[in-house]
């Protein structure tokens, strides 16, 4: 992700909000967060099984600081009154996501 953030620095503005760039724009080594990111728009894709645009699916923090995703247009209608549940982790170059949506 650092790699392509350099590469391509519009990238990030057309994969994550305002919000999103904000936040992992603020800490020691951005790409970290932007890919953990990436990873749970990815995870609720495949957890959803309909193709969404990744800039329809926003990880937010919560106030107790564990992150939750805000759909908005196909993501929101697809997932309708379903419940998501989302985990981010990071480490050095590496990062992983899972979300259940029950």
């Amino acid at each position: 992700m650092a790699a392509a953030l350099k590469r391509t620095p519009r990238l990030a503005a057309r994969l994550f909000s305002a919000a999103e760039c904000e936040y992992c724009a603020s800490k020691a080594h951005p790409a970290q967060h932007y890919t953990a990111r990436f990873c749970a728009k990815e995870a609720f894709i495949k957890a959803l099984g309909q193709p969404v645009s990744l800039r329809e699916i926003e990880v937010r923090r919560a106030p107790d600081g564990r992150p939750t995703l805000s759909l908005t247009g196909r993501a929101a209608e697809y997932l309708g009154t379903r419940q998501v549940q989302v985990s981010l982790s990071h480490a050095g170059d590496y990062a992983t996501a899972v979300v259940v949506i029950y």
